[in-house]
């Protein structure tokens, strides 16, 4: 397992993730980034817990917008997508784990 320092809207993170995915990781951040720093930055949501429940929503659209026979999740199986998802999970309960020891 590999382990990298990453930042979102600010904060650091440390995540854990498979040799040979770090890449893939690191895009994953930079896009949540993006999205979130444009939710804040439009001032429409306030409050971090606020910021990331209204990215991971606008992100499940998308996902669910491309899933036809043609968009990018063409090629994978329902059990490749769901691994996926439950490998986004994992990295995202890891990386929230330190914020709930701050409250």
């Amino acid at each position: 397992m590999i382990q990298l320092n990453v930042m979102i809207m600010g904060s650091s993170y440390r995540l854990v993730c498979k040799e040979g995915e770090e890449r893939t990781l690191q895009e994953a951040v930079s896009y949540l980034d993006g999205k979130m720093c444009a939710l804040r930055d439009s001032g429409k949501v306030k409050g971090n817990d606020r910021i990331a429940v209204m990215a991971a929503l606008n992100m499940a659209a998308e996902f669910l917008s491309v899933r036809t026979p043609q968009g990018p999740l063409s090629e994978m199986t329902i059990l490749e997508v769901k691994q996926k998802l439950t490998d986004m999970h994992t990295v995202l309960d890891n990386a929230l784990i330190p914020q709930e020891n701050l409250f």
